[in-house]
């Protein structure tokens, strides 16, 4: 598995379009890849996420099983005669994980629930939560079959802390998608190494393919 990560210029044209559109950006990320064993493998698959760092600076994380080729995103929406992308190994962190560490996370995911849009219907939707207090239930109910544990804060409450949340629409062949999006941070503790490392190269949630669900960590005294 690799780790790269690519700073997007949000003042060029190019880039702005692939801001404003999960789809168009999935299309971008897919394109990197010219085998379809890099793109996706068994249990492995390419995620991706963008990270906003003060007002201008934006950074496009994408984790997949080959390495990726990313010339056609730095001559659409990055700085051509200056600066490309970067690519490590990601094996070796996942090989470190052994339970009981701790780790900074950060995660953006598609927190949703399925039910029925009215009493009567015959099938299930699926319907993003919008309070923060669900969000936080979605990740903590999940955590443990994804091999981690949440910390806790000296109150008792998750230590985890929620940004970017948003629900987005944006066109899909003939028909709009809704997501509801949010990024967490927060710090985890490891239960089943195993399991973690499936979750970082598998996804977390929905809509991954609209830049969700890759789970990156970092050391606990740093920012993931």
């Amino acid at each position: 598995m690799f780790l790269t990560r690519f700073q997007i210029n949000p003042a060029r044209r190019n880039a702005r379009k692939l801001l404003s559109s999960p789809q168009t950006m999935h299309a971008a990320v897919r394109a990197a890849f010219a085998a379809a064993e890099d793109y996706a493998r068994a249990d492995m698959r390419t995620l991706w996420r963008l990270d906003t760092v003060g007002t201008a600076t934006v950074y496009l994380y994408v984790v997949s099983p080959g390495r990726p080729d990313l010339t056609h995103l730095v001559e659409q929406a990055g700085w051509p005669t200056t600066e490309t992308w970067v690519t490590r190994d990601y094996d070796g962190l996942l090989g470190s994980l052994r339970p009981g560490d701790r780790w900074a996370f950060r995660l953006t995911a598609n927190p949703v629930h399925s039910g029925r849009k009215t009493a009567d219907a015959k099938e299930t939707q699926r319907f993003g939560h919008l309070r923060e207090h669900e969000q936080v239930e979605w990740l903590t109910s999940r955590a443990a079959r994804h091999g981690f544990a949440l910390a806790t804060q000296q109150d008792g409450r998750p230590n985890v802390r929620l940004h970017g949340r948003q629900t987005q629409t944006f066109r899909r062949g003939m028909g709009n998608v809704t997501l509801t999006m949010a990024t967490y941070d927060g710090i985890l503790q490891v239960t089943d190494a195993e399991a973690l490392r499936r979750a970082m190269t598998g996804g977390i949630g929905h809509a991954k393919a609209y830049g969700c669900g890759l789970l990156t960590l970092a050391p606990a005294q740093a920012v993931p």
